[in-house]
C-alpha cells in the first residue's frame, strides 16, 4: 500500500517504544529519541504522502510556496485560507526572518542578499556533481529575530546519471521533529520541492532521505498516536505539475496539484507554542 505509512508508523512505534520522557521548551512533557535517518521513494509515479490520516494539501503546497517565494508575513498564507503561522506572528502579521528569508535572502555581515535557492538550481544545472547543492535556513545572526527558528534547518541535493538522464534526491536536516503532527507534512513538503526543483533542473525526482535529530511525541498526542497505527492505508496518489513553469518566479500554489487522495479521517491534534 502507502510505503510512506510504513515509514511513518516505524518512527511512531521507535518513540514510543525507545523514547525517554523529557520536559520541552512548552512545558507539555515530549517522550524523545535522538538520530534516526528515514528515505522514500520519489521516482515511482505515485506521490508519496500519509494516508492513515488526512493530510491537508492546500496548507502544505500553500506554506512551501510561501518559503519558495521568500515571504515572512502570513498575508499570503490568508490568502490561500491557511492559518498554521499564526501564532508565531507579531500583531502585524511578521514572524521574522524564517525560512523563506534565508532561502531567497540570506543576508550576510555586511548586509549583502544571498538567493540560496536560485544559486543552488544554476549550480545543478551548471555542475551536477557539486558536492555544494545546500540551502540552509539556520542563520545564527538572525535566530533571535525569528517568530520560531527553523526546525528543518537544512537540506542538499545530490544528482547522479542514470542511463535514462540524471536523478536528483535530497537529504534534509531537521533538528526538532514532532512526529505525530509536523513531520508527515515535512515528508511530503519536501517531496514536492524534490520534484519542482528537479523539473527546473532537468532531472528526474529520485529519493528523499530525512535525518532527524530530537524526534519526539507529545505527551498529549500519547492517545492519537495509538490510534494512527490501528488506522487503514489507501493507495498513494499522483501530483499533477505544471510543465510550463520555468523558472521559481513562475511557481505558486496551482503549479503542483494532488489528484486521486484517499485518506483515512482528518484527526486534530494540540500544536504546542
Amino acid at each position: 500500500m502507502a510505503e510512506l505509512d510504513n515509514v511513518w508508523n516505524d518512527l511512531l512505534r521507535d518513540v514510543m517504544e525507545n523514547g525517554v520522557d523529557k520536559g520541552d521548551r512548552t512545558d507539555t512533557g515530549t517522550r524523545s529519541v535522538f538520530g534516526r535517518q528515514v528515505r522514500f521513494d520519489v521516482s515511482k509515479d505515485s506521490f508519496p504522502i500519509i494516508t492513515e490520516k488526512k493530510i491537508h494539501w492546500n496548507s502544505l503546497i500553500t506554506e512551501l510556496v510561501w518559503f519558495i517565494k521568500g515571504k515572512t508575513n502570513v498575508e499570503f498564507l490568508h490568502e490561500h485560507g491557511v492559518g498554521i503561522w499564526d501564532q508565531w506572528a507579531d500583531e502585524n502579521g511578521d514572524v521574522g526572518p524564517v525560512y523563506g528569508k534565508q532561502w531567497r535572502k540570506w543576508e550576510g555581515p555586511n548586509g549583502e542578499k544571498h538567493d540560496q535557492l536560485k544559486t543552488v538550481i544554476r549550480n545543478i544545472r551548471d555542475n551536477p556533481d557539486s558536492r555544494r547543492h545546500v540551502v540552509s535556513a539556520w542563520n545564527v545572526a538572525e535566530l533571535d529575530r525569528m517568530g520560531l527558528p527553523p526546525c528543518h534547518f537544512a537540506y542538499q541535493f545530490y544528482s547522479k546519471p542514470t542511463a535514462s538522464g540524471r536523478e536528483l534526491s535530497v537529504k534534509v536536516n531537521q533538528r526538532s521533529a514532532d512526529a505525530a503532527l509536523g513531520v508527515p507534512f515535512n515528508f511530503s513538503s519536501y517531496a514536492t520541492l524534490l520534484i519542482l526543483i528537479s523539473h527546473l533542473t532537468d532531472h528526474k525526482p529520485g529519493e528523499v532521505i530525512w535525518s532527524g535529530g530530537d524526534i519526539h511525541i507529545y505527551q498529549n498526542h500519547f492517545d492519537q498516536v495509538k490510534r494512527f497505527l490501528e488506522l487503514d492505508q489507501y493507495k498513494e496518489p499522483k501530483i499533477e505539475l505544471d510543465e510550463t513553469v520555468s523558472s521559481l518566479d513562475g511557481i505558486d500554489v496551482s503549479t503542483v496539484d494532488l489528484v486521486g487522495y484517499e485518506h483515512g479521517p482528518f484527526i486534530k491534534l494540540p500544536v504546542a507554542v
